[in-house]
């Protein structure tokens, strides 16, 4: 690394490119930041808009059980008390998420914990498949009928463009169901937004290390190769090697964004249509994250699509076709001697945002104890 200019070029500035980057300038690495968008935060960009922080690429929630990535956060920002709760909008029937004694006492009208189970039991009794082959058959094996009928089936098709008798059964594994008054989706120990937006956190993460926005790593990648020992590259795993065994399969996702002259539109930062009639999935309601005041509103549509070149790919579709050839290009990756891949689209994995922060950390360590067994 020594004849170089940069002991690491760090390919993408989203969360797992700038905890890298800060660790690398803390230790005293020299770091150059390359990032092809014209900002820096990734997907977890916001922007202020009728001073309100929009969250450009959906919505990020921080929530976490992990103290020691708490504690790693809020060095960079002042997190508020936010706690996700959305609702479920099924044509125009108000629901609590995820699943608890609010949804099941709005569904049949039970009021205690047994009663609530002795119904999903019958359902799931009367439908029961032993063997489910698909992700409709699964669901009803969890939740009975009318939970499924209102609030899984008309969302997750939207969200996977496919019938659920087309899905998998291990898509839904399991389901939140929770037998108590309780609205808290995560129930994760710490949670909340931080103050300002993500964005003034990113940049305190990189402050003081060379950003350079709006460039294309892979179509630069010989000239920026050479300014560095070691590239970290949070790109997706595929495009790295040019598509050379196919292109890896995502889910993406269209935003509809729009400022509303009214203080208050919905209530609530997130709410699920889970009707099938209703295109989109999802709106959010921005301010409602940070509690905000401000005259107006502004609210994004979701709208959930099959990826193709060009569009931003949000969600891996971890099937055993796409596993596999993911398995392949690890093995290419593995052989690419000063390349570390990271993150959610090198690793081909959806990654909640304190598992990108503790991934980032655990490979810096790495890179640590390999400096240090060399100088040895």
């Amino acid at each position: 690394m020594q004849n170089k200019q940069y002991d690491y070029l760090i390919v993408g500035s989203g969360l797992y490119g700038a905890v890298f980057a800060h660790e690398a300038a803390r230790a005293g690495k020299r770091c150059l930041v390359v990032d092809k968008r014209d900002h820096i935060a990734g997907n977890i960009y916001t922007e202020s808009v009728e001073g309100i922080n929009v969250h450009r690429y959906g919505a990020h929630i921080f929530h976490t059980n992990n103290k020691e990535v708490w504690d790693y956060v809020n060095q960079f920002a002042v997190f508020n008390r936010y706690t996700n709760s959305p609702i479920a909008n099924y044509h125009g029937e108000i629901y609590n998420m995820p699943f608890n004694m609010n949804t099941f006492n709005k569904m049949w009208g039970v009021v205690t914990p047994a009663e609530a189970m002795a119904k999903i039991e019958e359902q799931r009794a009367a439908h029961f498949t032993p063997e489910p082959k698909n992700l409709e058959e699964q669901a009803i094996n969890l939740v009975g009928v009318d939970i499924y009928e209102k609030l899984v089936k008309g969302y997750t098709e939207k969200q996977w463009g496919r019938p659920c008798t087309e899905l998998p059964a291990f898509i839904i594994r399991r389901l939140p169901v929770r037998f108590t008054y309780d609205n808290n989706y995560f129930n994760a120990l710490y949670q909340g937004i931080p103050i300002g937006g993500y964005t003034k956190m990113v940049e305190k993460m990189l402050e003081g290390i060379e950003v350079r926005l709006g460039t294309n790593y892979l179509q630069n990648k010989a000239e920026l190769d050479a300014l560095a020992g070691r590239v970290i590259y949070t790109g997706p795993i595929d495009a790295y090697f040019d598509y050379s065994l196919g292109a890896l399969q995502y889910r993406s996702v269209r935003f509809e964004t729009e400022v509303l002259d009214t203080p208050n539109y919905q209530g609530n930062a997130v709410v699920n249509y889970t009707d099938a009639e209703t295109p989109y999935t999802r709106v959010i309601e921005h301010k409602h994250f940070e509690f905000g005041t401000q005259p107006k509103t502004v609210v994004s549509r979701e709208y959930s699509a099959e990826w193709k070149p060009g569009d931003e790919p949000y969600y891996p579709v971890n099937d055993e076709t796409n596993n596999n050839l993911y398995a392949q290009y690890k093995a290419m990756a593995d052989a690419e001697p000063h390349v570390v891949f990271g993150g959610r689209l090198g690793e081909y994995k959806y990654y909640d945002m304190d598992k990108v922060i503790e991934s980032a950390l655990v490979r810096f360590a790495v890179e640590q104890d390999k400096i240090n067994q060399y100088q040895q």
